[in-house]
C-alpha cells in the first residue's frame, strides 16, 4: 500500500522514506527558551526576556524565579489562555502579551506587584468586556495600553470609558484621550 505524504512529511537525504516531523518540537517551551537566552547570566541580571511563540497555554509559575531585575518580557503568540500563576517582577515595565487567548483574569496582573508597569500591551487577545479591564487602574505606574484588535475596542465609547477607569493612563491603542496620535512613552526620562 502506497503512503500518501501529508503537511507534515518530508524526505530524507536519500530521497526515500519519509520522514515525519513534529512541528511542537519546532517551538521551545519557556523554560527552554529562558535558559537559552539566559545562559551566561545570573537570573538576577536579565533584564529583558523575549519568548514570542513559544509554547504555553499558562504559566506555571516558577519560569521566572529569581527574575528580579527584568524589566521588558515578551510573551507574544505563545498560546496563553491565562494569566494565572504570573509572577511578581516589581521592576518590569513593559509587558507584551499580544496575539494570545486571553480573555480576562487580568486582576492576576494587579495582584502580581507589578508597581513599574508601565506599558501593556494586549492586542489580539479575547478580551471582549470592558468590566475585565477594570482591574488595570491598580497598576499605578500603567501610562500605555494596546488593545487594538480585541473585541473589547469595538464597543460604543470604549475609549472614554477606559480612560476612565483607569486615570492614569496616558495612551490607549497609541493614541491619547481625545483620539490623537502620541508617542511610545516607555523610556523614562527620569531613569
Amino acid at each position: 500500500r502506497e503512503s500518501q505524504p501529508s503537511w507534515t512529511s518530508a524526505t530524507n537525504a536519500v530521497g526515500t522514506q519519509p520522514q515525519f516531523l513534529r512541528l511542537d518540537s519546532l517551538m521551545s517551551s519557556l523554560s527552554e527558551e529562558i535558559a537559552r537566552q539566559t545562559a551566561s547570566k545570573k537570573p538576577a541580571e536579565v533584564k529583558e526576556l523575549v519568548l514570542d511563540k513559544c509554547t504555553a497555554a499558562k504559566l506555571d509559575g516558577g519560569e521566572f524565579d529569581g527574575y528580579t531585575s527584568l524589566e521588558f518580557l515578551s510573551l507574544n503568540s505563545v498560546g496563553l489562555t491565562s494569566l494565572d500563576n504570573f509572577p511578581s517582577l516589581m521592576r518590569l515595565k513593559r509587558l507584551e502579551l499580544n496575539d494570545n487567548k486571553i480573555s480576562g483574569g487580568l486582576e492576576v496582573l494587579q495582584n502580581s506587584s507589578l508597581i513599574s508597569l508601565s506599558v501593556l500591551s494586549l492586542s489580539g487577545n479575547r478580551i471582549k468586556a470592558l468590566e475585565d479591564l477594570a482591574a488595570l487602574g491598580g497598576l499605578p505606574s500603567l501610562k500605555q495600553l494596546d488593545l487594538e484588535m480585541c473585541d473589547v475596542a469595538q464597543l460604543a465609547d470604549y475609549r472614554e470609558k477606559v480612560f476612565e477607569m483607569i486615570p492614569q493612563l496616558k495612551l490607549l491603542d497609541n493614541a491619547d484621550a481625545n483620539g490623537e496620535e502620541g508617542e511610545d512613552d516607555d523610556d523614562d526620562d527620569d531613569d
